[in-house]
């Protein structure tokens, strides 16, 4: 496997998993030498691995709204790509989309704390579709305190100077700058609940899951792939407003910490995720008359260019 560029949720599964060690999957066959590629926003190993005539699967980290996306990928309609959650793909469906392999982390990388948290918590950047001025707004409207661990991007000074700096008191609003790895234990797991007051379409969210490895229920804005990572009155609750929120908010306790951890356990841990890659790249593997299937996905693609620029272009 290769993978760029290095991330935590790779090395969690460079860490956690070796691909060979894992069982074959039961509907697998004779896995033939496979390469697999893992890239977020790069494409020129495309024509490079076509040419090496070997099964290979690209992993889409990526939003795929960006403008002229569509044009972009089009000489690229054959190739097997994975994405990360079933809604990223909606602007770009008809790329010959294999699988949809959710995120992972080790296990043991953030343990859980079943005692009811004190705080409000929010992890992320300060950008405005991450959401961070709704935090705070939140939490002053529920009196309760609030804890930012968030970067700031060079872009977003004049954001964060004009709309969130204003609002910090260093007692209710307090914001503890960024957080490493081991920070995050402590951040996540004494918190009562994440928030995740997002208004773009989060191709995944990988701080879901970190805060369900730590039993933390997350109150999150329905967008993007939330639906597909948070269990509605299990492991969080899935909200449209700042009302719905604040309504969540009184029904933390109603949450049990144990039944937030499980549905990690369940989901998304760095082994399931290496043994749904397993599965996938066995399948490509052992997928007969490739060259069948990649017409297919060619024409399916042609289709609906065709389709598209019928209607004229996008505005």
């Amino acid at each position: 496997m290769f993978q760029y560029p290095p991330s935590h949720y790779g090395l969690a599964a460079r860490r956690s998993i070796q691909l060979r060690r894992l069982p074959r999957c039961s509907n697998a066959s004779r896995a033939a030498p496979t390469i697999s590629t893992l890239f977020i926003a790069i494409w020129i190993h495309i024509p490079l691995f076509r040419r090496l005539g070997r099964p290979f699967v690209t992993t889409l980290h990526g939003r795929l709204d960006l403008p002229h996306m569509h044009s972009f990928v089009a000489g690229f309609a054959d190739a097997p790509f994975v994405s990360i959650s079933n809604n990223q793909r909606g602007p770009l469906a008809e790329l010959n989309f294999v699988d949809t392999i959710y995120h992972g982390l080790p296990e043991q990388l953030l343990l859980p704390n079943l005692q009811s948290g004190s705080y409000l918590a929010f992890l992320g950047r300060f950008t405005p579709e991450k959401g961070p001025h709704i935090a705070i707004r939140l939490a002053r409207k529920t009196h309760l305190p609030l804890r930012i661990a968030a970067k700031i991007p060079r872009m977003q000074i004049h954001y964060f100077k004009e709309q969130i700096q204003p609002l910090l008191d260093g007692d209710r609003v307090d914001f503890v700058g960024e957080v490493d790895e081991r920070q995050k234990q402590d951040f996540l797991g004494n918190a009562m609940a994440v928030l995740v007051p997002i208004d773009w379409p989060e191709p995944f969210g990988l701080v879901m899951i970190e805060a369900m490895a730590c039993g933390t229920p997350v109150i999150a804005w329905w967008r993007g792939s939330v639906p597909e990572i948070i269990e509605h009155g299990v492991t969080g609750f899935i909200v449209e407003n700042e009302a719905e929120a604040i309504d969540a908010i009184e029904r933390i306790p109603t949450l049990d910490r144990r039944r937030v951890r499980a549905g990690f356990e369940r989901r998304f841990t760095a082994r399931r995720m290496a043994e749904s890659y397993r599965c996938c790249f066995q399948r490509l593997a052992g997928t007969s008359n490739s060259q069948a299937v990649h017409a297919g996905a060619r024409r399916r693609f042609q289709a609906v260019a065709e389709k598209r620029s019928l209607r004229g272009p996008a505005i």
